[in-house]
């Protein structure tokens, strides 16, 4: 039997890198998955990957960091599949990098918006969806290891992934008796699109993120992927609240 057989998953940023590993591998376990991503082209990129090797997606246009946009997702999922039982939060966008006393205020504003209140706003929705199932239900809020300590010059982006951390825990607390398990999980340097593009620019910077994991290597976007697939699936029934760092122990090396 496949993990997530008979449920319907929703992944935001399904369109490339870690959200669309996610997808494919909601998919494989035979999730029925509704693909969320404000670019279209990719979004849709996503949907006939997961068409082409059997499985059941449904590509809906959002930009999460807009209500409107996001209540729209969640009635386009109970639509199309009848309601929501597993979804993964992973859309971010990080505005911009550099020293606190030269960073701007709108790029702070926005990368919180982009990376923590647009969480907020898909887990504030998701849950509605949740309990008006009566079915309960498991999220996945994906984090950043930047959260995790002082990170000088990604101040913006780490802190917004720091709130994601205690909106997780807090949700969890909150819903646990619902029986709604909220978890999140922490991704160190994964080798998606963007990351690929900034080791070809600086590919010195590559060796040295290689040698910061205890297993001397870089992460795949199928790896993060695996460990939401078990949060979201009954085999991580009494598992709530937690953050589980995917890096090859970058965080405790």
């Amino acid at each position: 039997m496949q993990m997530l057989e008979n449920k319907v998953g929703l992944v935001t940023g399904g369109g490339v890198g870690i959200g669309r590993a996610i997808c494919e591998a909601f998919a494989r376990e035979g999730a029925k998955v509704i693909v969320a991503d404000f670019n279209t082209e990719t979004g849709q990129e996503t949907v006939a990957a997961i068409q082409a090797a059997g499985g059941d997606a449904h590509f809906v246009a959002a930009d999460v960091s807009d209500e409107d946009q996001v209540k729209a997702m969640i009635e386009a999922a109970v639509s199309v599949y009848g309601g929501i039982d597993i979804a993964c939060n992973s859309a971010a966008v990080s505005r911009g990098s550099g020293p606190i006393h030269e960073f701007e205020r709108s790029v702070f504003d926005d990368t919180l918006e982009m990376c923590l209140t647009n969480t907020w706003l898909c887990l504030k929705h998701e849950v509605t969806a949740m309990l008006a199932s009566g079915k309960g239900g498991s999220i996945v809020n994906i984090s950043s290891n930047s959260s995790l300590r002082g990170q000088p010059y990604n101040t913006a982006y780490a802190a917004a992934k720091s709130g994601v951390n205690i909106l997780t825990k807090s949700a969890a607390v909150e819903y646990g008796k619902k029986g709604i398990r909220i978890n999140a999980v922490s991704p160190g340097v994964i080798r998606t699109p963007g990351i690929e593009k900034y080791f070809k620019e600086q590919p010195k910077i590559a060796e040295a993120l290689e040698r910061s994991a205890a297993m001397n290597r870089i992460g795949e976007p199928s790896e993060v992927a695996e460990a939401v697939v078990f949060l979201c699936s009954d085999k991580a029934s009494f598992i709530t609240g937690q953050l589980i760092s995917v890096d090859g122990g970058s965080a405790v090396k």
